[in-house]
């Protein structure tokens, strides 16, 4: 029995990358960068807030929780990016940035909003407490994946590792926002609300961003190198409209 010999792709020529690069920092750029980039405050403001409301969630008018249920809240929620960030970046190389950075924060939406849902203070609540903690994580993991690779791959060489830098370094603002935020809840409303209400100040800001990123194209290169040229051409002529448009 004879099987096909296994065949290499050849090397891909394309003008794309160096249309990317050659173009000037523009409105387009910096509209993408707040887009993609608040993964990062998004992860910042999540931490900061489990902490925060950890204090309060021991107690009975809120979920009663142990110390130790306490802190597996964070554990569940980090083991989640860690699994987020190995199942979507697979995915993102097979389905495309775009694709999975809508996705990825659609998953976050759900987690941390359903998180505000925990109503009860059985078992069952407290393992839906931890379910919802998990999907946020694998929500927020596969944003680092998806998102370094979209800026990675539509960020002009000459800005890349500056941007890399300062796009990472939004994990502060968010934890800013996060300690801002559960300060004023939890010391203006009653700890069974405001703690809830905590968790829902990152979906608030996620449904804003998701706009936002509903205008964003497909990364042009990972469109060629997966033999989407048509499509990369669309993409690469549409940010270059978009730089024009700006002036630059």
């Amino acid at each position: 029995m004879s099987t096909a010999p296994l065949t290499t792709p050849g090397p891909v020529r394309s003008l794309i990358p160096a249309r990317i690069d050659r173009l000037p920092w523009s409105p387009f750029h910096t509209r993408m960068v707040i887009a993609l980039g608040v993964a990062w405050i998004l992860d910042g403001l999540e931490i900061t807030v489990a902490s925060a409301v950890g204090d309060i969630l021991n107690k009975p008018e809120t979920l009663n929780l142990s110390s130790t249920e306490v802190g597996l809240v964070a554990t569940v929620y980090l083991i989640g990016e860690v699994v987020g960030a190995l199942v979507f970046g697979r995915m993102s190389d097979r389905l495309g940035r775009r694709n999975l950075f809508m996705i990825t924060l659609g998953v976050y939406l759900v987690g941390s909003g359903l998180t505000a849902l925990t109503l009860g203070t059985g078992t069952a609540w407290i393992v839906f407490l931890y379910i919802t903690r998990f999907i946020a994580g694998t929500g927020i993991g596969g944003e680092y994946a998806a998102i370094n690779s979209a800026i990675d791959e539509l960020i002009p060489a000459r800005y890349r590792g500056r941007v890399d830098i300062a796009v990472n370094g939004t994990y502060w603002a968010g934890a800013i926002l996060g300690t801002l935020g559960t300060f004023v809840l939890l010391n203006e409303l009653t700890p069974s609300v405001g703690w809830r209400i905590g968790f829902l100040i990152g979906p608030v800001l996620g449904l804003v961003i998701l706009l936002v990123r509903r205008n964003l194209p497909e990364s042009p290169r990972w469109q060629i190198m997966n033999g989407r040229e048509q499509a990369a051409e669309q993409s690469i002529s549409y940010i270059e409209h978009e730089v024009a448009q700006s002036g630059k």
